[in-house]
């Protein structure tokens, strides 16, 4: 990967990171003030309305990416506007006719949630699933561009606008459900925000809407397999939201409200934890498909290959430096952010979840990149069909547990057959002895980091304990893994050096 690969990366990281932070501490801040119950009913219902999202728009993006990369390697400004406009147009013929069914027939549609609350929350959402959607499109458009600098300001300035207007709508909350309703709110005021900023930058730069037919037909031809995809995701996400507190229920002798809080506690405390890596993972993924599809239409197999090998490697590396911190520190995070202890205890548990979970997903990124959409999806059905098999199996002996380990599973087996077929259609490529020596310095990381919390506990309260052996463990991990070879400093010191040699010949200038 060229230089310029590695500061848009590091950009787009940036800026993922300060979103996904904005947006963690926002769960936080809900968490306290509308309680596990409010969070469970504001979490099932987004989880409903996601389904609906991935399936106007969630292979449009990645797609449309791929197809401007296309038609600007083949220098066709017209072919470029046609892909965009067909990717609005494939949104809007799923999503009008989406939001008008389901106000037409709210009562038919109501028996999906089993609490009556998550309905009005779910209405207050739904009108976004068109302006969103028709967003996700130009998402699309500034990938294939490389246009991530705006991409990436947008999507920051979105999150920040529904947290601030969140935290002001939901501070004067009623109860539970009047929070989690004034939080939909704020989600729904924040889709309107980036719908149209996103217009005003297509349209400034030159973008214009024209006839799609050109494009329509390979449109929906490369996004369908992926919005099967990841549809089915969000209704296994749906499908576990219901099922999950009903077999805590039935199984497990739970009331009502004790299964949602323990829901809400797994999916809206621990998972949000353990779900850190995608945002690093999806930055690689955002800067890696123009380029993957771009070396792969104009048959560079040797730069393709580079590529994959290292955006493996990248992967391996962010989960297996993760694991260690929330190893040591999980069950202390829980109690500090959540005042939570089952949260704490699910995170350290399983936090090993994170490697198979970060190699699935920058495979899906590479494989869709080469055109094996039809291949992922079949993948992913497989992993699905063990995570169903695991909650439904597993409920009644490790309860909310089960849920976890449902998605390790998907995880496990998702990364191999990725990996499988990455394999044959990348001959060559090597990282099982940068696995070995990166999963040894995890090893030796965990150990470390176990031993320092427990001696730390004995003296210290727990947030001075937990400032203490995180910078004690950071250290740790970052000369282990250095010490392992699986990373180098080299590049940073070029990048330094050779920034230093401009601000000085511009001073001597």
């Amino acid at each position: 990967m060229s230089t310029s690969i590695y500061k848009t990366t590091a950009q787009v990281t940036f800026f993922s990171t300060v979103e996904k932070s904005l947006s963690f501490f926002y769960r936080i801040a809900l968490s306290r003030m509308i309680g596990a119950e409010g969070l469970g009913i504001y979490q099932i219902a987004l989880s409903v309305f996601s389904v609906l999202l991935t399936a106007a728009s969630s292979g449009v993006p990645i797609t449309v990416s791929r197809l401007i990369t296309k038609q600007n390697a083949l220098g066709n400004t017209a072919g470029r506007n046609a892909v965009v406009t067909a990717g609005i147009v494939s949104t809007l013929i799923f999503t009008v006719p989406a939001v008008a069914l389901i106000f037409g027939g709210q009562k038919i549609f109501g028996l999906l949630f089993s609490d009556e609350r998550c309905l009005a929350v779910f209405l207050i959402i739904l009108p976004g699933l068109i302006i969103t959607s028709i967003y996700s499109v130009m998402r699309g458009a500034f990938w294939g561009d490389k246009q991530f600098m705006p991409y990436s300001l947008i999507e920051l300035a979105e999150d920040a606008l529904m947290v601030a207007l969140g935290c002001i709508l939901v501070a004067g909350a009623a109860g539970a459900a009047d929070g989690a309703r004034r939080a939909a709110m704020a989600v729904f005021i924040s889709y309107i925000f980036s719908f149209v900023v996103s217009l005003f930058w297509y349209f400034k730069k030159g973008g214009r809407l024209v006839n799609p037919k050109s494009q329509l037909k390979p449109l929906l031809s490369s996004s369908l397999p992926v919005t099967a995809m990841r549809t089915s995701t969000s209704l296994l996400n749906t499908l576990v939201a219901v099922l999950m507190p009903f077999l805590l229920v039935k199984m497990c002798n739970l009331t009502d409200s004790e299964a949602v809080s323990l829901y809400g506690v797994a999916a809206g405390m621990a998972v949000p934890i353990l779900f850190i890596p995608s945002s690093l993972i999806g930055s690689i993924a955002v800067v890696l498909a123009p380029e993957l599809s771009e070396n792969f239409y104009r048959n560079r197999t040797d730069m393709l290959k580079a590529d994959v090998e290292k955006s493996l490697k990248a992967a391996i590396l962010i989960a297996l430096v993760l694991i260690p911190v929330l190893f040591a520190l999980g069950e202390s995070v829980g109690n500090i952010l959540f005042s939570d202890e089952l949260s704490g205890q699910i995170v350290k548990n399983s936090c090993f979840i994170l490697l198979p979970m970060c190699l699935s997903m920058i495979t899906n990124t590479i494989l869709n990149s080469m055109n094996r959409e039809k291949a992922t999806l079949i993948y992913y059905f497989c992993g699905a069909a063990a995570t169903l098999i695991c909650i439904a199996a597993l409920t009644p002996v490790i309860g909310i547990y089960s849920y976890i380990t449902g998605l390790a599973a998907s995880y496990v087996i998702t990364a191999i057959l990725n990996l499988r077929l990455l394999k044959k259609l990348c001959p060559g490529i090597k990282i099982f002895g940068y696995s070995l020596r990166a999963a040894i310095a995890c090893a030796m990381s965990c150990a470390f980091g176990a031993a320092l919390t427990g001696i730390l506990e004995n003296y210290l309260t727990p947030f001075p304990s937990l400032v203490i052996c995180g910078a004690v463990l950071a250290a740790f991990i970052a000369a282990t893994f250095l010490v392992f070879k699986t990373y180098s400093v080299e590049p940073a010191r070029n990048a330094l050096k050779n920034r230093l040699k401009r601000h000085r010949a511009k001073f001597n200038v």
